[in-house]
């Protein structure tokens, strides 16, 4: 019972702090809610663009894998790299010595 009637004094000495605010703070606060309204209002439909744009870049981009790799494995450079792994493999190799060597040269 005592709990009920704590919580009930709390209760009317926040009503008495609200209803005892100005005009001007009255004003402040609607206007910081509308502001936070309307930056929730532009956030969310940014979020949607976003979204939006992300999968069209998803889709966009699977596309142009599929055909690199389509472009890759009718290349003759992609068919001697099935046909001879490690022959490609050595040629890598050799090319990064090289290329190394060259670029340690001052």
């Amino acid at each position: 019972m005592a709990t009920t009637a704590n919580s009930g004094s709390q209760a009317s000495k926040a009503k008495a702090t609200k209803s005892s605010t100005t005009p001007i703070a009255d004003k402040v606060t609607e206007t910081l809610h509308e502001s936070v309204d309307t930056l929730a209002d532009h956030s969310a439909s940014m979020e949607q663009k976003l979204r939006e744009t992300a999968t069209g870049t998803a889709a966009s981009m699977s596309e142009k894998q599929a055909q690199a790799k389509q472009y890759w494995d009718a290349s003759t450079v992609g068919k001697y790299t099935k046909e001879n792994p490690l022959a490609t493999a050595g040629i890598a190799f050799a090319a990064g010595v090289l290329l190394t060597s060259l670029l340690k040269r001052k």
